[in-house]
């Protein structure tokens, strides 16, 4: 059997694996989303924050790096990065209290949906070609 229908086959699998965990998350998100108590103490809020600050920083300065190198793998990071973002808008929305948390949090997610905009876009668009 050729190499490549063999990658072929094994990229097919993938993407077979892939389209049944994406069915299988759909429970998985809800069972919780109906058990789980609606109030929880954290007791490591800031070093959860940190890191995703600190995730979504290296991302971004990774992206830079690599994206000024011409490599590839820039796309990689930008995908990364912009999925951080998300997250981090994300948590900062839906754990904020009623009233100025929220605003603020709302504030932080319109400033990380900059760098997420930008990442995306670095991340669908091929650069290389490009000056």
């Amino acid at each position: 059997m050729a190499v490549g229908v063999v990658a072929v086959a094994v990229k097919r699998w993938t993407l077979v694996f892939l389209s049944a965990a994406a069915v299988l998350l759909v429970p998985w998100a809800v069972v919780p989303g109906l058990t789980l108590p609606a109030d929880t103490e954290v007791r490591h809020r800031s070093p959860a924050w940190i890191g995703l600050d600190g995730l979504m920083a290296a991302g971004c300065a990774a992206t830079s790096l690599l994206g000024l190198r011409r490599h590839p793998a820039a796309r990689l990071t930008a995908s990364a990065a912009a999925g951080v973002a998300v997250l981090d808008a994300w948590f900062d929305i839906t754990t904020a209290q009623a009233g100025s948390g929220l605003a603020q949090a709302l504030a932080c997610a319109v400033g990380e949906a900059a760098p997420a905009c930008v990442c995306v876009y670095l991340a669908v668009t091929d650069r290389r070609s490009r000056t």
